[in-house]
């Protein structure tokens, strides 16, 4: 089975819980009248797309029905697959990997505890070096132990070094360390883990913005990316941590999780369109290749089909 095929597989809880429901109210009511659109956007905001997202997509297949004198449900089922690529298109999805200056590329990775942040980098890693990439980590969140200690298997489970210091040491200096050594041992790409506690926000991001300055101070531009990591379970949640981190670090992208798990996939509309940063990853299961780079067309394609 191909991505697509275990995409559309690990979408299952949400294609039942949106896709069925919009099916059902189509096919009850063939005509295209104001109780359609008020079930369809009953359904879209029970999928976690918020409701001033939902509010906008029935807003434009009103619109768009009126327009076009559209007669049918199909009709209809089409312009609503088209308005969900229209939102999730706009940005750069793309993964980038190399330094504008030729140097190492550096990523950030943020993310409250639980959302699968360690994980990521770990797949980001070996996904990395099978593309053939030199890549170093670094395990800056010196808070959690354990977190330490699931980057360290993944570095050997990867082949690529890491570079850690003692629990509870300086975060920063982790970051320092890690981005002088990827600058020496001449590698192309450093991810580095940061801590995700967010029961006192405040000393968090100040953290954050401490790792920042450090790294620059070490490799002026970097960190050149800075991905944050949500847990799609969390639902509306998820949007709250996008804004909290958002207002320390700028964030270039977003790697969704655990997909696979949540029957609340609508989500990632809410993300795209509310808060305008791309999602450039998502993950629908436990293996490497389960963690895949966001298309939107097949994202809806999956979800829909």
């Amino acid at each position: 089975m191909g991505f697509f095929g275990r995409l559309r597989e690990r979408l299952t809880k949400t294609r039942t819980s949106l896709v069925h429901n919009v099916r059902r109210v189509l096919l009850m009511r063939p005509v295209i009248d104001d109780e359609v659109f008020d079930e369809l956007e009953q359904i879209l905001i029970e999928a976690d797309m918020g409701v001033d997202t939902t509010m906008g997509i029935i807003e434009d297949m009103r619109r768009i029905a009126r327009e076009k004198g559209l007669k049918s449900s199909e009709e209809l089922y089409a312009v609503l697959k088209e308005e969900l690529v229209s939102i999730l298109e706009p940005g750069d999805h793309t993964m980038t990997w190399t330094a504008p200056d030729g140097g190492p590329h550096v990523t950030l990775v943020v993310g409250v505890n639980g959302s699968g942040k360690t994980t990521t980098i770990g797949k980001l890693a070996s996904q990395l070096v099978k593309e053939g990439k030199t890549v170093i980590l670094g395990a800056a969140d010196t808070f959690r132990a354990a977190a330490v200690e699931q980057l360290t298997i993944w570095s050997e489970r990867s082949g690529v070094p890491i570079i850690k210091h003692k629990d509870g040491s300086d975060p920063a200096a982790v970051a320092y360390d890690a981005t002088d050594a990827a600058i020496s041992r001449g590698l192309q790409c450093l991810l580095i883990d940061t801590a995700g506690r967010l029961h006192n926000k405040t000393n968090l991001m100040q953290e954050l913005k401490k790792i920042q300055r450090v790294i620059a101070k070490r490799l002026p531009g970097a960190p050149h990316d800075v991905l944050l990591v949500l847990d799609a379970t969390t639902g509306q949640n998820g949007l709250q941590q996008v804004r909290i981190f958002t207002e320390a670090l700028t964030v270039s992208g977003i790697v969704l999780t655990k997909l696979d798990g949540t029957a609340k996939g609508g989500i990632v509309m809410a993300i795209q369109k509310e808060l305008g940063i791309p999602i450039k990853a998502i993950g629908v299961g436990e293996s490497i290749d389960d963690l895949q780079p966001f298309n939107a067309r097949e994202f809806v394609e999956a979800l829909f089909t």
